[in-house]
């Protein structure tokens, strides 16, 4: 008792004695490039246990004493190490560290870290995503992730063609498989929107996950065979914080097809014969007219976004933001305008057992089309007219005409585009609710519901005034279309985690239904009394899905991935409407072996291997298995007594159609240098597609049309993909990062049905002309055209070309194969340089060994193009370079095939913060920049870069594109 009474005695004088010799030091941690306040740091004092975190205002409070050493560490910041030195008040302000941001990677039904990852996956988040014009969420990534192709169109708000590894089919899509926030989209989207991705406001988006072999994407089965792009959208915080940012872009087109003005076209028509014939130059005007800038013009867009979040009700971490996107068009009338309205609810119950996400967006689009045919006539129309005519009975424009009537030859190009008001508007309603419940009384198991719906309504109304220039007697049209499309999704699965001594695993199994619909009607045109109503409706597809996930990590060293996935489609017969899709993938972490793990110079090395198999059932006839019938027009009725009876016409029919199965296999490595200052990844792909979905002939009598769609076919894309990103420079107050990606592709055809070649690639000139073909063992949609003859000066000699075949006859015979469409080397660069409160940031991309035909020169540098019909009509000039004088001469000479290889810069901006300028105002960044800032290419035609969405698949091939413009950028961010 008494040796106890001492010790309690002996503690009380000395715990005066240690306190005395500590201080309560209190402080607030931010993040430092926004200032925004950071809940739940974990503050320690080193070597000790001592220690405590931020509140929800970022504040904090710890006892020290001199000399300690305070650790501030965050996930997904660089831990901060700062010596006490007697203070009361330490503030901190944390870096983000991209490379432990990019440590998470979200995958099909869950999400793994990178240092697990057996598959080829590649995560970007807003940290790195590509700065500038950002209008559609795509082009955040455009040129960033290895494998990932994007082409983007001039329209406004125009959607984009993506591809991954060189997608996987011929004429089925490439699309990759989209999934917002767990909800996998369609490709397909309604009138009245410029696509499914322009709805989308990216200042949503907090991070892409892209998934690129079959062992990453084999759990979505049968739509995963062209890889899977996952966004997943910004959600809620606990600590209260809002933004407002503000762009504003001037564009300007810098380029024109270069065409004869109005003086020079006078003097052609003098010195010109036409096969002989002298032109009737009284056709001709007096002015100077370059149709080209009147059609186009220079253009102004804004985007407004106001972010507002932390907690409602101060318990639901929440986000709200408000965006408004007005973006002016090239081409006359052309406009673009987007509201989007997001919410997100992330509340934790149940002692963090139960979390919720709740993700709402409202998107509302208006579009003003103008007509890009118009950028066709533009070239042609006669340059010594003028715009107006004071005299004119259609509106006061110039037009072609024989006394009060329109002469053939075409109208007046800027009259076309003023007097039609081609609108259309779409409201989306999309987003979804999550619970993931870990089990109170088994932890490692967790049940996940998912929900989640995209409805998407829209019309469009096309609207022509009555004066004008039409031979059409019911002037003044007027047509209305509605459509409506939904898309709804049950998710379910169940998460087993568990480790075993040095065996941790990881088991998923789950159960997915998904259902789309679509109708919609037509009125036709009101003022036409012979147009008539029509409804609409694509038959209901729905999507099944049995799913399963094994993870095995042995020692962190050995990985194992088992996947398996079994779906049903409602497109194809009982008989193959059920297909299987498993994968398998292993990786080694070499640098954890005893031999690396103490190296100073590898930090990462992780070498990996998969194989699996995935599918594609994307057809446009979603019935096409049943015996359907359609009923006959006006001109196909009969009478029965005095009943007067539509006919039924039988439809085409398959039931033997199934989907394509992609199988891939691959082998990779993931590397890290010099504690991963540098990182990367390189992989070697195979990809073999086999019972192709292709639209081919069938044999007379054997259905209800000469040609179904089959699976006929197989094609093989080889490819080696490399990564790499690096800390140059990684400071205080001075960084620099740059990433390379390169990839190589080769794509050959396997297989055709009976070895038949296909001819493919339609152009513009003649009649049935097609410039491509399909055939096995070569690229798809190669160039099948003549070889030109020259004479002894290199003049190329018109409508000659080589007799390959030596049958002294030139046909089709004599066509050969010269290159195709598809890039076989594709590049990105990027990188970001912060100094002190400066940053700089550019991305370059290129393409090399990609060919185009150019149709513009092909289809209208010919003289005799002069005689348009009883008017006439304006050239390229390089005609001059040819002296072509026929069109169907030359359309197929391989001088038109060029080689379109190309280096773009297409952003680069400036920006300076203010920082901790007020209590309320964190910060200001002030930017500006350049979009589309140059081309170096030998294309001779306005972009090598024209293969635009398209549902044909339609490649290589320029038959004028709507242009892209160069714009000037110049914006604010404003943080709260």
């Amino acid at each position: 008792m008494k040796t106890t009474l001492n010790s309690l005695l002996f503690l009380l004088f000395f715990v005066p004695i240690w306190s005395f010799g500590q201080t309560t030091v209190t402080g607030t941690v931010t993040e430092q490039s926004t200032s925004e306040l950071l809940p739940g740091v974990n503050i320690l004092i080193k070597g000790t246990s001592t220690g405590t975190a931020t509140d929800f205002d970022g504040k904090y409070r710890i006892n020290a004493k001199n000399g300690d050493i305070l650790v501030f560490s965050y996930v997904g910041y660089d831990s901060v190490e700062i010596t006490y030195s007697g203070q009361s008040t330490v503030n901190v302000a944390l870096v983000e560290n991209a490379a432990q941001l990019n440590e998470v990677l979200v995958i099909g039904y869950g999400t793994t870290t990178k240092k697990d990852a057996t598959g080829s996956i590649e995560a970007i988040t807003s940290e790195d995503f590509t700065k500038g014009n950002i209008v559609t969420p795509e082009n955040l990534l455009n040129g960033r992730i290895a494998g990932v192709s994007i082409t983007t169109g001039g329209a406004p708000g125009a959607s984009s063609r993506i591809t991954i590894r060189g997608g996987s089919s011929i004429n089925a899509s490439n699309d990759p498989l989209i999934v917002i926030d767990g909800l996998p989209i369609t490709n397909s989207g309604v009138r009245g929107s410029r696509g499914v991705l322009a709805s989308i406001n990216p200042n949503d988006i907090d991070s892409f996950s892209v998934l690129k072999d079959a062992s990453a994407t084999a759990i979505y089965g049968s739509r995963a065979s062209n890889g899977v792009i996952i966004i997943v959208t910004k959600k809620g915080k606990s600590t209260f914080s809002a933004s407002y940012d503000v762009q504003y872009s001037f564009g300007e087109l810098t380029d024109r097809i270069d065409v004869f003005s109005g003086d020079e076209y006078r003097q052609l028509i003098a010195s010109q014969p036409i096969n002989g014939a002298t032109i009737n130059a009284s056709l001709l005007g007096t002015a100077s007219t370059n149709w080209q800038d009147e059609i186009f013009r220079n253009t102004v867009s804004t985007q407004h976004n106001i972010t507002l979040q932390g907690p409602l009700f101060k318990v639901l971490p929440a986000r709200f933001s408000f965006g408004v996107t007005d973006q002016e068009g090239a081409i006359l009338t052309s406009k673009f305008e987007r509201r989007n309205l997001s919410l997100a609810l992330n509340p934790t119950l149940f002692d963090d057992h139960l979390k919720v996400n709740i993700n709402a967006n409202l998107s509302f689009e208006d579009n003003r089309f103008g007509d890009s045919g118009q950028i066709s006539a533009a070239l042609s129309y006669d340059p010594t007219h003028p715009v107006y005519d004071p005299t004119s009975p259609f509106g006061g424009f110039y037009q072609h005409r024989s006394g009060s009537l329109l002469s053939s030859g075409g109208q007046n190009p800027v009259a076309r585009l003023l007097q039609t008001n081609n609108t259309g508007d779409s409201n989306r309603t999309y987003g979804n609710i999550n619970l993931d419940y870990k089990f109170h009384f088994l932890p490692d198991l967790r049940a996940v519901l998912n929900l989640g719906i995209d409805e998407t309504e829209g019309e469009t109304a096309n609207y022509t005034s009555p004066l004008e220039a039409t031979t059409n007697q019911y002037r003044g049209d007027r047509t209305f279309r509605f459509e409506k499309r939904t898309n709804k999704l049950f998710d379910g699965y169940l998460t087993y985690n568990k480790e075993f001594n040095n065996l941790n695993t990881e088991f998923t199994t789950g159960y997915s239904y998904q259902k789309f619909t679509f109708h919609g009607n037509d009125t036709g045109n009101q003022l036409n009394p012979t147009s008539f109503a029509s409804s609409f409706a694509d038959p209901d597809v729905v999507l099944i899905g049995f799913f399963g996930r094994a993870n095995f990590n042995v020692l962190d060293k050995y990985l194992l991935t088992l996947t398996y996935r079994r779906d049903g489609t409602s497109r194809f017969s009982k008989d193959n409407q059920w297909g299987d899709f498993p994968a398998a993938a292993i990786a080694w972490k070499i640098s954890d072996e005893d031999f690396l793990k103490d190296s100073k110079t590898i930090s990462t090395l992780k070498l990996r291997a998969g194989y699996g198999i995935t599918g594609q059932q994307d057809v446009s006839e979603k019935d096409i298995f049943l015996n359907r019938y359609r009923a006959g027009n006006e001109n196909s009725q009969y009478q029965f007594n005095n009943t007067v009876i539509n006919s039924l016409i039988a439809s085409e029919i398959n039931p033997d159609l199934k989907w394509e199965e992609t199988t891939t296999i691959e082998l990779g490595l993931d590397y890290g240098l010099f504690d991963e200052r540098l990182t990367g990844s390189l992989n070697l792909f195979q990809k073999n597609s086999k019972d192709l979905l292709f639209v081919a002939s069938v044999a007379d009598g054997t259905n209800f049309s000469n040609s179904i769609i089959q699976n006929i076919g197989e094609l093989q894309i080889q490819g080696i993909e490399f990564s790499l990103n690096a800390d140059v420079v990684k400071k205080d107050d001075f960084n620099v990062n740059f990433n390379f990606n390169a990839t190589f592709l080769d794509r050959k055809i396997e297989k055709l049905a009976l070895g038949q070649d296909v001819r493919t690639g339609g152009i513009s000139g003649g009649t049935g002309n097609n410039i491509q073909i399909l055939r096995e063992g070569e690229a798809p949609n190669s160039f099948s055209v003549f070889k030109q003859l020259y004479d002894s000066n290199g003049n190329a000699i018109e409508g000659a070309y080589v007799d390959l075949n030596g049958d002294n006859i030139i046909n089709d015979n004599d066509r050969y194969l010269k290159e195709s469409p598809g890039a076989n080397v594709i590049l990105g660069f990027q990188s970001t340089i912060d100094f002190k409160n400066f940053d700089l940031s550019f991305n370059l991309r290129a393409n090399l060994g990609n060919y185009v035909y150019n149709n513009v020169n092909s289809s209208r540098s010919q003289y005799e193009r002069i005689l348009d019909n009883s008017v006439l009509a304006n050239l390229p000039k390089s005609v001059l370079n040819t002296g072509f004088q026929r069109t169907s001469d030359v359309i197929i000479s391989d001088i038109y095939l060029e080689d379109a290889s190309f280096l773009k810069m297409d952003n680069i901006t400036l920006g300076y913060t203010f920082k901790n300028l007020t209590k309320t105002l964190k910060s200001i960044r002030l930017w500006g920049g350049v979009q589309n800032v140059f081309t170096i290419t030998n294309y001779s035609g306005l972009d090598p870069e024209v293969s635009v969405p398209s549902s044909s698949n339609t490649q290589g091939i320029d038959n004028l594109i709507y242009p892209r413009s160069r714009n000037i950028l110049a914006g604010a961010n404003f943080k709260f």
